[in-house]
């Protein structure tokens, strides 16, 4: 197997101009190096695919397609699986109120799986040797890639120049432009990662634990001073109105919310975790979108779910979040987990009001038909009518029959001064 394995890398090799390559393109710096040194330096069919998960324009898909030919690719094409992310795995990121940390929504960590699947789809509908992507070795979308793309499509031989070589930015950006390609990547001090559920920032202040992002990096900027009241509709725990509109399209109704949001700033912070490779991560983000959608659903959920299923299904969401940054969700469990968050949402189905403010938002209120706070049993620190004084004193008794048990047998461990 070995000896047979060395002899069909030797024929690709001696054959290299009949190798096709499949190129994650995003047009950024490590992915336009990687077309041109795949066409120019190993003579391969370079295939240019973007993966478009809500997060480019159609001026920069236009750009995209100009760039790739410019560079030296054979052909381009835009994968848009944004409808698909949101129904695969958006939804139940949103079903289960998925923070990493209490913090991140976890964007680019799940929008690189559904990237990776559609080029890993793309290379074998037209038949690739190879798939090529442009991440570094020092982050997590190197796992996500390389393990989607070893589990979709196995066959392929899988190019990263910039991990193998470990390239610097001017090293790429030198190479680029002394083969004729002029555009300038070394006046941005951040990267950014744009989707619809977010934008990522790396580098810069970044990258010294003691500073902060200055207002300046961030790509949206705040237009709107003062407070306002929104209402955002939920059915079966997926957003579908947004102050009283309706919205067929999901995706369009989370973009509403994003216009809103983020005129105000909202949305924006830093997370600091732990990667998949084993060090510490840090990078900022701004999501007003994903930040105001999982709090008002939440908020729904505090009205209309039992006690249990709030309990059980944080269990299970956070182990959804885990399994999604750590580019499992392709694990079967993964299906499993979403039946659950599904099934949970039965009834989570209301308006939520929020109150906007520059930077911040808060909580107001919930309309909802399975509104389970309205108990005819009664009403919480007011009335009880549900049961009596006497059946309360026993219920109190007998719950406290553990700990009267235990203190009677050890009184020296009572609390005392």
């Amino acid at each position: 197997m070995t000896r047979r394995n060395t002899l069909k890398s030797t024929t690709l090799e001696n054959n290299a101009m009949k190798k096709k390559v499949v190129v994650a393109f995003s047009g950024g710096l490590d992915t336009s190096y990687t077309v041109m040194y795949l066409a120019k330096e190993k003579g391969y069919d370079v295939y240019a695919a973007c993966a478009d998960t809500g997060g480019f324009s159609a001026a920069q898909l236009k750009a995209n397609e100009e760039n790739a030919i410019a560079l030296g690719a054979k052909s381009y094409v835009t994968l848009d699986v944004t409808g698909e992310y949101y129904s695969k795995s958006l939804k139940y990121m949103i079903f289960g109120n998925v923070l990493r940390n209490g913090t991140y929504p976890v964007s680019v960590s799940s929008e690189r799986i559904f990237q990776g699947i559609a080029i890993a789809r793309y290379a074998r509908e037209i038949g690739a040797d190879a798939i090529a992507h442009g991440s570094t070795g020092a982050g997590n979308d190197q796992v996500r890639f390389d393990m989607t793309f070893l589990t979709m499509c196995p066959e392929m031989e899988i190019i990263t120049l910039t991990r193998d070589g470990n390239l610097s930015r001017k090293e790429e950006v030198d190479y680029l432009n002394a083969h004729g390609f002029k555009a300038d990547f070394t006046r941005l001090k951040y990267s950014y990662n744009v989707g619809i559920w977010g934008t990522s920032i790396c580098g810069g202040e970044i990258l010294d634990s003691t500073k902060g992002l200055p207002e300046s990096a961030y790509l949206k900027q705040v237009t709107r001073q003062g407070s306002e009241i929104i209402s955002l509709g939920f059915t079966n725990g997926e957003l579908t109105s947004v102050n009283g509109e309706e919205f067929n399209s999901r995706i369009d109704a989370i973009r509403a919310v994003e216009a809103i949001g983020s005129a105000y700033g909202i949305g924006r912070d830093m997370h600091v975790g732990d990667t998949i490779i084993g060090i510490k991560g840090r990078v900022g983000f701004e999501a007003a979108a994903p930040m105001m959608i999982i709090a008002a659903h939440k908020f729904l959920e505090k009205f209309t779910l039992s006690k249990w299923q709030q309990y059980w299904k944080d269990q299970v969401a956070n182990w959804y979040g885990m399994f999604l940054h750590e580019s499992q969700y392709l694990e079967p469990v993964m299906r499993d987990i979403e039946a659950m968050l599904e099934s949970s949402q039965r009834n989570v189905t209301g308006t939520v009001t929020l109150e906007l403010r520059p930077y911040g938002f808060s909580t107001v209120g919930v309309d909802a038909p399975g509104d389970l706070l309205k108990s005819k049993l009664g009403e919480y620190g007011e009335s009880q009518k549900g049961w009596t004084s006497d059946e309360a004193k026993g219920f109190i008794k007998i719950s406290a029959t553990p700990l009267r048990v235990y203190y009677g047998a050890h009184p020296e461990e009572l609390p005392h001064d």
